[in-house]
């Protein structure tokens, strides 16, 4: 197991897994130098998203009103939608391949954590 395997499995043994549901699956879109995660992030109450991460590593947290910057966390209130057109951003830096399948740990304020799969898109 590599290093980041290990912090992943651990993140998912120190926490209960959060209450949420994605409408549309999650999907990642294909970047030049890494992935893009799209979709919908639904949660039963009020959250904040602290961190995601994958295989590859950390990805940064983006808030875009209107440019985007790197932040420390992104407020969910209930309903928190990603993607390029969104004014939330998450993206992971690697090398991927469209039809790769990723796990993705979420970390939220309350203490608990989301685990998604989500496949490479163009």
């Amino acid at each position: 197991m590599t290093v980041r395997s290990l912090i992943c499995a651990a993140l998912l043994a120190s926490a209960p897994l959060a209450q949420a549901s994605t409408p549309h699956p999650i999907t990642l879109k294909l970047l030049d130098e890494g992935v893009l995660v799209v979709g919908t992030l639904k949660l039963a109450r009020a959250d904040e998203l602290l961190g995601v991460w994958s295989s590859a590593g950390r990805a940064r947290l983006m808030r875009c009103e209107p440019r985007c910057k790197v932040v420390q966390s992104l407020p969910v209130p209930g309903t928190l939608a990603l993607g390029p057109d969104a004014r939330a951003r998450v993206v992971l830096g690697g090398t991927f391949k469209v039809g790769q399948r990723v796990g993705l740990v979420l970390r939220l304020k309350n203490s608990q954590i989301l685990s998604v799969q989500a496949t490479v898109t163009r």
